[in-house]
Parts: structure tokens; sequence; C-alpha cells
């Protein structure tokens, strides 16, 4: 396959698959939490497609969960962590269609659930991937792979200085820089494009070019759209069955309130004019045409309405 080839197929595959982002892997996180497995034991697993496990054998897996317990389910950008009781930990990374599902023991199981942990309580988690791109790993030190994950968003301690601070350290386009989990951890195509339509920033605008205004504008927006996205239990789009859901397999309602993402063609809700789709960093991006200009067409305009008014 060519390069043109494999890029054609990568733009297609993720126009029917939206990799799920923070608040999608958050939303499965809580669910999982009161679904009631916490201090639960593994007493089997089944693994029917080998390659989803890293780093380990299959019966080096089974063999090393087997017994433990559920200690803590959390979250490390777009990364689930399961403490297991024998001071292991299972980061499980979603890709583009992993889905997990917990039902009773003796229910038929169905097409793409390659991974089966079942409990003492005779219910099982059951994790589907249609595409087969997300991975288990087992390890003792999570740090070791989650160390390079640049901060969380929504944390207390991530403040406007923070975001400023990366913004000014390169010379990138925003886009591609907000989609580095290097630099931010969770963030994904549809939420960087929903805050950046917020600030009103055009994806292609250089980082260091940024006011003090407008990255505050930026942090703000950012936190605002992660935490609708997670009231509203993440963004479902299309139909299929590898696209984002619950657990349960409920959909999220956080497609009903984005403003531009997959909304091209359509009108901006803020002002009216054309939502366009272009790529940015070889990703579809959508963008206000009116609201989000970048710096050198503000510039041209304000040089012209200087003209026009004779200062």
């Amino acid at each position: 396959m060519g390069q043109g080839s494999l890029l054609f197929f990568c733009q297609s595959a993720n126009s029917r698959h939206i990799m799920p982002e923070l608040p999608e892997v958050q939303t499965i996180v809580a669910e999982l939490r009161s679904a009631g497995i916490i201090g639960r034991k593994i007493t089997g697993s089944i693994i029917r497609w080998p390659p989803l496990i890293k780093g380990r054998s299959v019966s080096g897996f089974k063999k090393m969960i087997h017994g433990s317990r559920i200690r803590d389910i959390t979250r490390r950008g777009k990364f689930i962590v399961i403490t297991l009781s024998n001071r292991l930990f299972l980061l499980v990374h979603l890709r583009m269609s992993g889905q997990f599902n917990l039902v009773a023991a003796g229910r038929k199981r169905e097409p793409h659930q390659h991974i089966i942990l079942q409990f003492g309580d005779k219910r099982e988690l059951r994790y589907r991937d249609t595409r087969k791109f997300g991975r288990w790993q087992l390890v003792a030190d999570p740090a070791k792979t989650l160390a390079t994950l640049g901060p969380e968003p929504l944390e207390k301690s991530f403040k406007p200085a923070g975001l400023i601070a990366i913004l000014k350290a390169c010379r990138r386009q925003l886009k591609p820089l907000l989609l580095d989990q290097k630099k931010i951890a969770g963030l994904g195509n549809i939420y960087v494009d929903e805050a950046l339509w917020e600030a009103r920033l055009h994806p292609r605008r250089l980082s260091n070019s940024l006011d003090e205004r407008e990255s505050s504008a930026l942090y703000a927006a950012i936190r605002c759209v992660l935490r609708r996205a997670i009231r509203n239990k993440g963004t479902s789009l299309g139909t299929g069955i590898g696209n984002y859901s619950r657990l349960g397999e409920k959909t999220g309602r956080n497609q009903n309130k984005l403003k531009v993402a997959r909304h091209g063609g359509a009108s901006c809700p803020r002002c009216a004019a054309a939502i366009s789709r272009m790529l940015v960093g070889q990703r579809a991006t959508y963008v206000c045409v009116k609201c989000q200009k970048l710096e050198t067409e503000r510039s041209g305009s304000r040089r012209s309405e200087s003209r026009e008014t004779g200062n």
C-alpha cells in the first residue's frame, strides 16, 4: 500500500471510528467504579486475541491476574488504570474501538469480545474491540508507561500559567500541539476542535504567538468542553458497533452539544458563518471561517480598516 493509499485509509477509518478521549475514558472509569467490581476477585480470564496483550504471554498474563482482587479503577490521560491486590496494574488503552460491558456469566458471548475477566460474583467484564487496536498491559510500575504523559487539563494543579508555558516553549501549530499527549494528556480531535472554537483561535495558529489573554481563553475553553462532555457521558458519533459506547452499550449524549466538530457546511452557532472542514496535521478539522481567523488574516483586516479610516 502506497503512502497516499495509507493516508486515505487512515482518514476513512477516522471518519468511522473516533478514538475515545478524556471524557469518554473518564465516563467508562466512573461507570466501572459504580458497577460494584471494586473488591471483586478475578476467578478466571479468557483471551481470544493474544495481540491485545502487550509485553506478556497469554499464559503468563492469565496466571498473574488470577486470584487477585480489583482495588481501584482510575484514569491517566486516555489510559484506564486498574489496580490489583497483588501490587500489579492493568493499563488499558481503548484506541479506536475498545468497549467494556459487564454481564452475567451465562450470557451468550458476542463477536469481537476478545478479553473476558470472570469474577467470583458470577459476572464477567467483557472487552469488545472490533478493530483490535486496543492494548492491555500488566505492569508493576505504571509510572514507567505513563511518565511521558503531559499534565491533566482538569486537575487543580493545572493552572493557566502551565498552559502558557507549554504554548510559549515551542513554535507549533495549535492543533498538533494540543493533540500531543506529551504536552497535555487526554485531548483528541473532537475536543481540540471544540476548544479552539470556544477560544476563537485558528488551529493553524502558532502556539508561541498567543498573548496572555488568548492563552487564558484557551485554558478556560479546554476545561469547559471537557467538563461539558463528561456531564453528557461522552460523544458517540455514528451507529456502528465499533463506535464509542458506555458500559451496558449505552451511547453518550455530547454529540448533541458539539458546536463545530463534524458540522462541516453548517452555520456557526455564534456568528452564522460557514463551518469549514480542512486538514491540519493530517487530521480532519472543523473551524468557523469568521470566528477563527488566522493572525495573518486578522492583521490584514486591521490594515485594511486603518487605510479606510485614514489612520
